[in-house]
């Protein structure tokens, strides 16, 4: 029987959760065994927003460049080979890779690759056993000798990540989903995308700037996330090349065409309707979410004390640096250090033509007299570094910011502006200490900047 290794922390899973935790264990001095099916970093730098935002780079040019030859001032014709951006993203990708498998080494943890499946042993050891992946490009010589590694934890940590969701649609085995997006070796002439989250936005907006003909089609309405004004602006400025279908039902999708109650439309289908948590691993060792998320207390503890789980697989906000704060709380917890998770303000993104970002408090169900207090400002984006070409066809942007004039305290606040992103976080980061408007009169911003926040909160 093959020999069984003990470990006191085995980490399943290196995305954000996984591979910041099993790092902040190591940081720690707590003995740390890594395990990733496929690769490290997970979804947000192997099919997820790194990928989004590769391409978002060439995207922006695309649009900058046809934007500079409608003004006039550069003359001539570019094109995409999409093939080779994704070879190069791919190249990219392995560099990173092994930048992030080699952090997690400098601390002294270990890091193998293989599908890995958990059980409880009659005397309630957590056993842990991997078929290693010996194909693996950054598989350590030292583990490629053997097909299947046993192992037992003291503590686990769960953070294997979501997958997307396929819905029950006759024919989706015929469409892509946003992992395939690096797979493809041309643009599609028609792209119809279904679902109408921030996902499918963006790979609109991607697809349709490479010279798709492109389609969303929404079950209700689309980024139900935004506040009117800015999901408008978007609409109408930002991917107002793509065909948008609200309240369209998918009935059957075919190789080359998909049917809907509106009528049937030609082109490759790519389904973008949300994500599900990769839970099966320890479906039936701890208690589950109705979703099927992994239920776990303020300290990452499942229903088993000694497992952990965060990220993702456990639901809630899935954002990567969500994920990496949860994997570190989580970590810390397991060393006995321990922290609870609060709920914090968390600003969000859209990466678009221009950054659209938005954060808002999290008691959001005021009653009709907080709401009577909120008093709302609207004010178009200024023209600073990398939007003042956008002048001319009155494109810079919007801000708007919600304060509630009882407690001078910002409610929600939205940007869409090349700054959105950075203006966004740290704003939410203001917000989450409470501040308030009067604690804006001494700012000073970097000028020429694109930031409408302060200048917002400075005439309210």
């Amino acid at each position: 029987m093959e020999e069984i290794k003990k470990f006191k922390n085995i980490v399943i899973g290196a995305g954000p959760a996984g591979r910041l935790g099993s790092f902040e264990l190591g940081k720690l001095g707590e003995e740390t065994l890594l395990i990733e099916k496929k690769y490290i970093a997970g979804t947000c730098l192997n099919e997820g927003c790194m990928v989004v935002c590769a391409l978002t780079d060439i995207s922006r040019f695309i649009r900058t460049f046809k934007r500079f030859n409608e003004i006039g001032f550069i003359d001539g014709n570019i094109s995409l080979d999409y093939k080779s951006a994704c070879d190069n993203i791919k190249k990219t990708q392995l560099m990173l890779r092994r930048l992030n498998q080699e952090e997690n080494e400098s601390v002294n943890n270990n890091v193998i690759y293989g599908e890995a499946s958990v059980e409880i042993s009659d005397d309630d050891k957590i056993l842990v056993k991997v078929k290693l992946d010996n194909d693996n490009e950054l598989q350590r010589e030292n583990v490629k000798n053997k097909e299947i590694s046993l192992y037992e934890a003291e503590n686990l940590l769960i953070a294997t990540g979501a997958r997307p969701f396929i819905p029950n649609i006759d024919g989706a085995k015929y469409a892509l989903t946003s992992s395939d997006v690096l797979s493809l070796e041309e643009v599609p002439s028609k792209l119809n995308i279904v679902g109408g989250g921030i996902i499918a936005t963006e790979l609109s907006n991607l697809f349709s700037s490479f010279g798709s003909e492109v389609k969303i089609i929404a079950r209700s309405e689309i980024l139900k996330e935004l506040e009117p004004e800015i999901k408008s602006y978007v609409v109408k400025k930002l991917i107002n090349e793509v065909d948008i279908c609200e309240n369209t039902n998918v009935l059957e999708i075919t190789e080359n065409s998909i049917i809907t109650d509106k009528g049937e439309f030609e082109g490759k289908t790519l389904i973008a309707t949300g994500r599900v948590p990769n839970s099966e691993i320890v479906a039936d060792i701890v208690d589950l979410n109705d979703d099927g998320s992994i239920k776990v207390n303020e300290f990452f503890q499942t229903s088993n004390p000694n497992i952990y789980a965060a990220g993702d697989v456990t639901g809630g906000i899935t954002l990567t640096p969500y994920a990496r704060k949860e994997g570190i709380s989580a970590a810390r917890n397991m060393a006995g250090y321990l922290n609870k998770f609060d709920d914090i303000i968390v600003p969000q993104s859209l990466t678009l033509d221009l950054d659209v970002s938005f954060t808002q408090k999290a008691s959001e169900s005021e009653d009709d007299d907080e709401k009577d207090n909120i008093e709302d400002i609207i004010i178009p984006g200024l023209g600073g570094p990398h939007a003042f070409w956008r002048i001319l066809r009155g494109e810079t942007g919007i801000t708007k910011v919600s304060l509630n004039s009882e407690t001078e305290e910002i409610v929600r606040a939205s940007q869409i502006s090349p700054s959105s992103i950075d203006d966004t976080a740290y704003l939410a980061f203001l917000m989450n200490m409470g501040i308030t408007k009067e604690d804006f009169d001494d700012f000073l911003e970097v000028h020429p900047s694109t930031d409408a926040y302060y200048k917002i909160l400075k005439i309210m």
